[in-house]
């Protein structure tokens, strides 16, 4: 019987999924919350608009309507108000003409009817001059209000257009204390709509350019907090890989400046207690082999022996203490190299002028062994970097390649550069370095022997390429035709 095949985990269908970044997703988030904020909104708006201007439209025709209740109340009590003064005003004013520009819209006739009604509801007086005589007793307006109740309607003209109705308000007209007509006050609801429209554009207009701002910060926010998350793991990618790496800074997110700090010194801490096993372990198998040299010199010097062989003894004890002492130094040299992140000193090298120190500083090694030194350089070279160190790192190459040049060899430096890049290149005419040592040269004690047999501490390439990082460069060491090349590529900001 087969055993039943091992289902697929719920995980193992997570991986399938394509990667989203935290910011985008983040984003996607806000804009769906942008996008239906501002549809209720928008919606909300747009529903509470007309009702709200028909509202306001209607208080002021109740306003309207009661004042002119007020000023029908004689001539309606006298009988005679179709003849009246107040009848022709009421005519002339359904002829004036306004002349107004109300929010960019012109207004250049009266929408307002104005009509009378009696006791019964029988018009007596319209200012459109059309209904007169008509009984308007069962229309709302003029029903409710004849019973002391407040009276308005609204009535479509057009059954099939919605904005076509008409709101009429109307006000009871009062002679001593009893309603002996009505006045009703009526307006198109057409009239106010391109205020609706206006006000619904204006809404729209700048809820759209809210919303798109909006989402341009939600964007940009989006944006650095995906940024900050990428330089945090760089960051930590480098760490782990042991790069000279610089620690990120955050002005605005000051939580990943939190976090960036706790991974610089959980760094130093795995750093120094690593680097202390490594220092430790190294330091003691290369001082096994001078502290031999030196114990069985010494012990040979306790016996009886002749003067020839005492100075010789005293001057292998003297050398093996002058390369315990060099080893010491370079290893203190490398070891601050190593714990520096970044370079903490930047000011202007003068390089022509710094390698006619270094040359001068080696002139006797020169002379000794008629080595022909030529320096290819333009006189107005100069870099950005640390003067130290680069000189540290240019005098252990002319060390080197001293050690390993013939005798009456040469050695030539050459610097080039371009807008961004500078090179250091220093060639000796010497013997090859081996294949299989091309790759291992700049490891740490790692040595090939010189011409005197003798190996040196294998710190000095080490430490040129611990610089060279810190300037944030490139250390190429290769054969050429006639002996061996070191390139020192750095960058020229």
């Amino acid at each position: 019987m087969n055993p039943p095949k091992p289902t697929k985990t719920v995980f193992s269908r997570l991986k399938r999924w394509p990667k989203i970044p935290l910011g985008l997703r983040l984003f996607l988030l806000y804009f769906v919350l942008v996008i239906l904020t501002a549809y209720l909104v928008s919606s909300t708006v747009m529903r509470e608009i007309k009702p709200t201007v028909r509202q306001a439209s209607e208080e002021t025709l109740v306003d309207m309507a009661n004042i002119l209740a007020v000023m029908a109340s004689n001539p309606m009590a006298n009988g005679d108000i179709a003849q009246s003064a107040f009848a022709k005003q009421i005519n002339f004013y359904g002829l004036r003409d306004p002349d107004a520009a109300i929010w960019g819209i012109e207004k250049k006739s009266v929408n307002h009817r104005v009509y009378i009604t009696d006791q019964q509801g029988v018009v007596v007086l319209d200012s459109w001059q059309q209904d007169v005589g008509n009984d308007f007793s069962k229309w709302n307006d003029v029903y409710l209000t004849l019973r002391g109740e407040y009276g308005a309607r609204s009535t479509a003209l057009d059954p099939n257009d919605p904005l076509s109705t008409v709101m009429h308000v109307a006000a009871p007209i009062l002679y001593n204390n009893e309603i002996i007509g009505s006045v009703t006050v009526a307006k198109a609801n057409r009239s106010v709509q391109p205020f609706i429209d206006i006000s619904k554009y204006r809404v729209l207009t700048w809820l759209a350019l809210m919303s798109v701002l909006a989402l341009i910060i939600g964007a940009l926010i989006a944006w650095r907090i995906n940024t900050a998350l990428y330089k945090l793991a760089d960051y930590a990618d480098k760490m782990g890989r042991g790069e000279k790496t610089s620690k990120p800074t955050f002005r605005v997110f000051y939580e990943y400046s939190l976090l960036s700090d706790a991974l610089e010194n959980m760094r130093r801490q795995l750093d120094g207690k690593r680097y202390v096993e490594n220092y430790v372990q190294t330091l003691t198998h290369e001082l096994k082999s001078p502290l031999s040299a030196i114990k069985g010199a010494s012990e040979i010097l306790q016996t009886p022996t002749t003067v020839d062989k005492q100075q010789l003894f005293a001057q292998n004890i003297e050398t093996e203490a002058t390369r315990m002492q060099q080893l010491i130094d370079k290893l203190l040299a490398l070891t601050r190299l190593e714990q520096l992140p970044e370079l903490e000193q930047r000011q202007l090298i003068d390089l022509p002028a710094l390698i006619e120190q270094i040359k001068a500083s080696c002139i006797s090694r020169l002379m000794t062994k008629q080595v022909e030194l030529s320096v290819v350089c333009d006189n107005k070279v100069a870099f950005v970097g640390d003067q130290f160190l680069i000189q540290q790192a240019l005098y252990n190459l002319f060390e080197n390649a001293l050690d390993f040049v013939y005798e009456q060899g040469k050695i030539k430096i050459t610097v080039t550069h371009t807008v961004s890049e500078l090179c250091i290149n220093v060639e000796n005419t010497g013997p090859k370095i081996p294949d299989y040592a091309l790759e291992r040269v700049t490891e740490r004690f790692y040595s090939l022997a010189r011409s005197n047999g003798q190996k040196s501490t294998g710190l000095g390439l080490n430490l040129v390429e611990q610089v060279v990082k810190l300037h944030k460069g490139k250390l190429i060491i290769n054969n050429t035709s006639q002996g061996v090349s070191v390139q020192l590529f750095l960058p020229t900001p």
